[in-house]
């Protein structure tokens, strides 16, 4: 394949004593006219390539497979007195709409698939008042993931505020009446330094109506740029508590605002402040505040402490860290109960605890080893949902009564095929330092015993603490359903085993998470599932920079991959988009030791000609406002010029898609998305998804 020609700058820079080469910085301003020139005859070789190898047709079989194995949607109910709310996505729609019941009947109250004609405005989230009679919610357009904040009266559907702009990743929280809300908002860009605009929040309290501009200022002044603000109030409109973390650091602070006196200039006292951990706060009916944290409890226990008490500062343990292994993740309370969802290797288990004094009561008996996601009422009643998913079962939602632990299915999605012929198991393999490392197989029911090698994809992310655990997909489905083999590892880095697991993954310990997926590599091929030439990586955003450091750290051990949305240059990965906020989790450029690490891996700057790469296909999206698809585009240059002189290579091709960006995306440009993915895989490992999708 001919590539685009791409200019190879001698540039290097000594940045700490290290000498750093830099040859396509160019490619780093996508308006530049070079740059266009290159993307576009990119996109010409994408273009080429599907014909050259007659994908066309293969794409439409999987586009058509994967719109039939994409359920609808029905989520969990939010109740408030006798009003539900939930979010509901119909066979056919791009986007779930916000729903409402109540003595009137259902109805919809926002669809966004109604806001845009090319599904390019997301709902971001919603936020009903303290009595359900006003909803905020929150979207943004073109992927860029750049809320704005509106809200809508219920019994009308009047708009009655919005929008309010800067609030992209603000949460709400409302005082009774409905009249004002605390929000977090970004400072206006002329107010900051250049290069910061997309930094520098603050919570607002806000009069429904009123102009934003006449906001009060809460809580925010002295935070570092970066910081990341949550907000919860109690249901009385007593207390107030907020968080603030630096970035995506694993540690926060938690202050609680006594609002008695004025709701605009809250008592502030600290209740977890400077401590290398985390607390997520919320208040129970009475008022009460509960921390679920990972202080002195790397998986986690649940803490409660009374605000109006004397001794603010008094924790009292309820449920205490699980000595077993199990990390906890969420807890709702109904009636006396406390009902806790628990990951134990990546799989969900709920318990039910006594609310006064934790003590273990029962143990809810889930339909399947899968994932597990949990929806209580305001007023405690003693009902709940739990939103159940694994590998082979779309999303339903269950209602449980804990008193009598019974488990009653609400809604299901019984019009997709039953994803019969698809297993899961989870085995172990040993990282290079000795570690344990989970892997789950996803198969076809038949290559559950006796086996022969398969295609297959090993997917990984392996950082800030995200746990892959069991959740259907259309895409495993498809790929497993033609005859292929999903593999999932669970690398250091995530949190499948705790806090101290994703800190064993990050900083100066991330080239172990590296480690991990080349050991889940090679036991793949060790047993029998694949072969080198059958096995293809794939990864997006952080799990992208996992599939660069796999293609050019080992190439040889691997035919293809997919690196979607990566990060790839980290020497420079602070200075764009949201870059800045995750230097905790990778290290600092401008420190000469965190240098040190970063350059240890960073696949930009590990590229070496003549060494004979993977088929390798980048997937970008111009309205990425996280990880500028800059780094695709370097590294795209890079592999292309180290392989334009090995015709046994195999080809590397960039991918872009205009009017989507980093986060949720319309179903039907997910469908075509993943359809490109899989046939560029399918194609170089062998597996006959045409044979299969036909037979």
């Amino acid at each position: 394949m001919q590539y685009p020609p791409a200019r190879r700058e001698d540039l290097h820079e000594v940045l700490h004593g290290y000498r750093v080469a830099d040859p396509y910085r160019w490619l780093e301003d996508a308006t530049a006219a070079e740059t266009v020139a290159w993307a576009a005859a990119e996109d010409g070789c994408w273009g080429e390539w599907i014909e050259a190898a007659g994908m066309q047709a293969v794409r439409a079989l999987l586009v058509e497979r994967l719109e039939q194995l994409i359920p609808p949607w029905v989520g969990p109910p939010t109740v408030i007195g006798e009003r539900r709310f939930w979010t509901q996505r119909d066979r056919g729609q791009d986007h779930a709409a916000l729903w409402v019941s109540d003595a009137s009947g259902a109805r919809p109250l926002l669809d966004p698939n109604a806001l845009s004609d090319d599904g390019t405005v997301t709902l971001d989230a919603w936020a009903p008042s303290v009595e359900g009679q006003r909803v905020a919610y929150q979207v943004s357009a073109g992927g860029d993931e750049e809320s704005t904040l509106w809200v809508v009266d219920v019994d009308s559907g009047e708009t009655l505020e919005g929008p309010i702009d800067r609030t992209r990743y603000s949460s709400v929280a409302w005082l009774p009446g409905g009249e004002q809300l605390y929000f977090v908002r970004r400072l206006p860009p002329e107010a900051v330094p250049r290069g910061e605009e997309a930094f520098h929040r603050r919570l607002w309290l806000h009069t429904v109506g009123a102009d934003p501009d006449t906001d009060i200022l809460v809580w925010g002044e002295g935070l570092e740029p970066t910081a990341y603000i949550g907000v919860v109030a109690s249901r009385d409109g007593r207390w107030l508590a907020v968080t603030s973390a630096s970035g995506t650091a694993p540690r926060n602070d938690v202050w609680v605002g006594d609002l008695k006196a004025d709701p605009a200039a809250p008592t502030w006292w600290p209740v977890h402040v400077d401590h290398d951990s985390q607390a997520w706060p919320s208040f129970d009916r009475s008022g009460t505040l509960w921390l679920l944290t990972d202080r002195d409890a790397p998986r986690r226990r649940l803490c409660a402490l009374d605000p109006a008490a004397a001794d603010r500062s008094s924790w009292r343990e309820v449920i205490g860290e699980d000595s077993e292994g199990a990390v906890l993740e969420e807890v709702e309370f109904a009636q006396g109960w406390i009902v806790a969802s628990r990951r134990r290797h990546g799989v969900s288990e709920v318990v039910c605890f006594d609310k006064a004094d934790g003590t273990l009561r029962q143990r809810v008996a889930l339909p399947g080893a899968g994932s597990v996601g949990l929806t209580g009422r305001p007023d405690e009643a003693p009902e709940l949902w739990l939103t159940y998913t694994d590998f082979a079962t779309p999303a339903q939602v269950w209602r449980l009564d804990p008193t009598t632990v019974t488990l009653v299915r609400e809604a299901g999605n019984d019009d997709i095929e039953a994803a019969s012929g698809v297993v899961s198991r989870q085995t172990a393999v040993v990282s290079a330092d000795g570690t344990q490392v989970r892997v789950t197989l996803v198969l076809p029911e038949d290559h559950a015993g006796e086996h022969a090698p398969r295609p297959t994809i090993l997917y990984g992310y392996g950082g800030f603490g995200v746990a892959l655990s069991p959740a259907y997909s259309s895409s495993i489905s498809a790929w497993v359903r033609a005859g292929g083999v999903y593999a999932v590892a669970h690398l250091r880095g995530g949190s499948e085993e705790g806090e101290e697991w994703h800190r064993a993954g990050m900083r100066e310990n991330k080239e172990r998470v590296f480690e991990d997926f080349e050991a889940a590599a090679d036991a793949l091929v060790a047993g029998g599932w694949t072969t080198t030439e059958q096995l293809a990586v794939m990864g997006g955003s952080n799990g992208g920079l996992l599939v660069g450091a796999a293609v050019t750290r080992s190439p040889q051990r691997y035919r293809a991959a997919v690196c979607s949305a990566p990060l790839l240059d980290m020497v420079r990965y602070e200075r764009f988009g949201l870059g800045a906020t995750w230097n905790d989790e990778y290290g600092r450029a401008d420190d000469p030791v965190e240098l040190g690490w970063l350059l240890g891996y960073s696949p930009y700057h590990h590229v070496e000609e003549g060494v004979c790469y993977p088929a390798v296909l980048f997937t970008t999206f111009d309205g990425d406002t996280r990880v500028d698809p800059l780094h695709a585009r370097k590294l795209c240059a890079a592999l292309q010029w180290a392989t334009t002189r090995r015709p046994q290579d195999g080809p590397v091709l960039l991918r872009r898609e205009a009017g989507v960006g980093h986060g949720a995306r319309a179903v039907r440009r997910s469908v075509e998305l993943a359809a490109d993915q899989l046939g560029f895989l399918a194609s170089h490992t062998g597996l006959d998804i045409r044979h299969q999708l036909l037979g």
